[in-house]
Formats: structure tokens, sequence, C-alpha cells
């Protein structure tokens, strides 16, 4: 059977979230799978003709002038028609956890349920999407995808529906993640003033799911001829309630032994990956966990905390720890960073597991869904 797909890439960006990477990725595999006869592309009612424009930063040039913002509002009435012709012939994915009206009878994504489970750490517009569209997308959905068996089993329970509508697709690291030689990330790592297998990493939003407040006291704890040869960086986005972790991170620069890089540019990460002597991830609940298979794609050895999904998606590789404890986190840190014999193992398990995982993979059993519905 030939499968017409409309794939929904709202998520799109130059600075690409989780969900973006992951639509990217579809939007790239799906043209060319042989099952699918042919692939459009939806963004907030409009079609998109190629969907790498959206990834291009183009400011002011992007808002359109008077003339045609009022030929598109007074056109609605046509355009909601035509949409609603195109749809009804085609299945339509949502990888971003809704379905317009049009999309009856497809196809959603449901990363995680933190919208439900921790909603202080969601601005009020996004609570309010959800309060007023994703039952009505649940409802509309002939199958659900989910990023893992664990969130699989978490959202047929929470929807209150039959496990069988609901499906494990698992996400993967991008190819740029890999090991690497230090000659070859040696200039890079110096414009940040590190050195390879000089610094643990954790790459995570700042807000209080993620744990990074535990992992800072945790660290501290260490002794300070470990911290000092180990400083830990953090880089990523800073969520809602980070201002006390802030101050913390700020108090640990002065100190040596922390520093907050923020955003790092899409080129340098899977370097700054690849130069860590450990990558931590203490983060108590995920939809699938990217970063920890990142990490181990790179060649690094894993520390994560033993919740959600992460212990199924890091699959035995990963040193298991309970964040909230942080005196025994501290003394998991300080082997996972000297036992020469556990890291030489979790870099060969890391690399196994890693390697279970690739985006074909997910176009491909992307696909199958796809098949199921239709």
């Amino acid at each position: 059977m030939s499968l017409r797909i409309i794939l929904s890439v709202e998520a799109l960006e130059p600075r690409l979230s989780g969900i973006g990477r992951y639509s990217w990725e579809l939007a790239q595999r799906l043209p060319h799978m042989d099952e699918v006869e042919a692939v459009r592309f939806y963004r907030n009612g409009e079609w998109i003709v190629d969907p790498a424009t959206l990834l291009v930063d183009q400011g002011s040039g992007k808002r359109r002038n008077i003339v045609q913002r009022w030929l598109r509002k007074h056109s609605k009435w046509a355009r909601n028609l035509r949409d609603a012709s195109i749809m009804r012939s085609n299945l339509f994915h949502g990888p971003n956890y809704f379905l317009p009206p049009g999309g009856e009878g497809g196809v959603i994504t449901v990363h995680d349920l933190s919208i439900f489970r921790y909603p202080e750490t969601h601005p009020v517009e996004r609570l309010r999407q959800f309060e007023r569209y994703f039952r009505l997308s649940v409802e509309r959905a002939g199958h659900i995808i989910t990023d893992c068996e664990t969130t699989r089993a978490e959202v047929a329970d929470f929807l209150s529906i039959d496990p069988a509508l609901v499906t494990a697709v698992p996400l993967a690291a991008s190819p740029d993640f890999h090991p690497r030689t230090n000659d070859a990330i040696a200039p890079t790592l110096a414009r940040y003033d590190l050195q390879p297998q000089g610094y643990a990493l954790c790459v995570s939003t700042v807000e209080p799911r993620k744990r990074i407040a535990e992992l800072l006291c945790a660290w501290e704890k260490l002794p300070p001829a470990v911290r000092n040869r180990w400083p830990l960086m953090v880089t990523g986005g800073a969520g809602w309630l980070s201002d006390a972790v802030q101050a913390r991170m700020e108090k640990g620069g002065r100190e040596g032994w922390v520093r907050y890089l923020g955003f790092v540019p899409d080129a340098d990460l899977p370097l700054l990956y690849a130069g860590a002597a450990l990558f931590v991830y203490p983060s108590v609940y995920e939809g699938f966990g990217l970063p920890p298979v990142e990490a181990m794609a790179s060649g690094v050895p894993v520390v994560v905390a033993n919740a959600s999904c992460l212990p199924e998606v890091t699959g035995g590789a990963a040193m298991l720890v309970a964040p909230e404890d942080v005196d025994d986190f501290a003394r998991r840190l300080e082997q996972a960073l000297v036992d020469d014999g556990w890291r030489a193992q979790a870099r060969a398990d890391g690399l196994r597991v890693a390697a279970r995982y690739s985006w074909d993979r997910c176009a491909r059993e992307t696909v199958e869904v796809y098949r199921k519905v239709r």
C-alpha cells in the first residue's frame, strides 16, 4: 500500500529543540521511504514546500506585507475548505502532540507528560494550549507514538486507552556524535578554555525536574582534588525556577569547580561531548532522554538518574543514581571519575547501546505505524 503523508513541521526553527530535531529527521527521510508515495509539509495553517527553509533565520524578511496579510485573512474560509479536502485524502502526523481538525484518524507523537507531571516548568501559554487542544487531538488520533516503552505504558495509563493504540518508536543521536581524537577536539575546546578529558559535562535545561541543584550539591561534596581536576560544565537553557541554581553555579564558578556555558552552538556540542571525562544526567523525568544517548555515542561514560525511562534507554550501560541521596550521589560520581575499570566498560557498553538507535530506524518504524492506521 502506498502512503500519502502530511507531516506537521511547526517545531522546525533555526535553533532546533529536541522535538524540532525529531521532526527534521523525519522530514528528511519519509519522502525516500519505499512505502511512501508522497509527503506534504504543514505548519500552522500553511503548506510548506521545502521545510529546510524553516531552519534559516530570515529575520524581518519573513514578515508578510500588508496586502499579503489582508489576502490571507480574507481567504481563510477557502483555504480551510481546501486544506480539509487534502487532509481527508492523506494521513496526518503531528510529531508535536497535536492534530488539527482535518487530521482526523491521523497519528500524534506524545514525547512525555511533563506538561501534566511538572506544569510549573512550562509557560502559561503552553499550559493553555494543552488544556484546549491535547485531549481533542487524542480523540482525533488513530494511533499514538511515544519515544520509548516506559513512556508508552505511562501514556496509555494516563489517557486510559488501549495500549495497542500506542507504539514506542525510539529516537537516536545524530551521526555527528561519535568518538574523536584529542587532536580533533582540542582547538574547539580551547575556545572554552577546556582540555580533553579535563572536565565533566551535563547538557540540560536548568529546571527542577532535571535535578541540577542536587548535582551541584553532590559535586561540591567531591574531594577537592577530584572536583578541581574535573570541573563540571553545564550547558543548556535556563528554565523556570532556576534562579537559586544559577546563583549556586556562579558561586561554584568563583571557586573553580563548575561553569555554566549556557547554549553551545550545534557545531561545537558534539566536540564538547567527545572531550568530556564523564557525562551526568540526573533528570528524574524524561520521555526518552536524548543527551545520555548522545554521550554514549560519543564514547563517554554516563551517569543517569535511576528514574523514568533512563534505565530503559541507557540499556545497562550507564551508572544509575538517586539524585536526592546527595551523599551517595557524590560517592558514585567519584567512582565514575576514578574507577578506570568501570570507565572502560561503560564506554564499550555505551557505544554498543547507542548503536541500536538510528534515525533511519526511527523513520522505518514510524512508517510501520502509518501502515497500521491505513
